[in-house]
């Protein structure tokens, strides 16, 4: 069973940028379609961006789109999410998932990395 970790949170100012690193123990992730969740306090988990093992990349809302950006290099068996022109709303907690079963839902998770942007 492949188990994601993530790493690469931090506080960042708004305007500024981060990319959090997917990694997993136990099997490699170019077997799987990997995507990356968010969570705030006091809202629900969204879905930020997904890549699936061949390669397509999704994105979620639409505040996302043209600031975020996932690919992977499975040389390191790494999925990551670059995060440019932080915004304050994007402080969540960031948490990266696989599909294991092919047709599936993401079913293995990591603990997740927080990402706080303020001044």
């Amino acid at each position: 069973q492949v188990h994601p970790v993530e790493s690469g949170g931090g506080l960042v100012q708004p305007g500024g940028s981060l990319r959090l690193s997917c990694t997993a123990s136990g099997g490699s992730l170019s077997r799987y379609t990997v995507g990356w969740f968010r969570q705030a306090t006091g809202k629900e988990r969204e879905y930020v961006a997904g890549n699936s093992w061949q390669g397509h990349s999704t994105y979620g809302d639409d505040s996302v789109k043209g600031r975020f950006t996932i690919s992977r290099d499975n040389a390191k068996n790494t999925v990551y999410l670059q995060m440019n022109s932080l915004k304050p709303e994007d402080t969540a907690v960031y948490s990266c998932a696989a599909v294991t079963v092919p047709g599936g839902v993401y079913d293995a998770w990591g603990q997740g990395t927080q990402v706080t942007v303020s001044s």
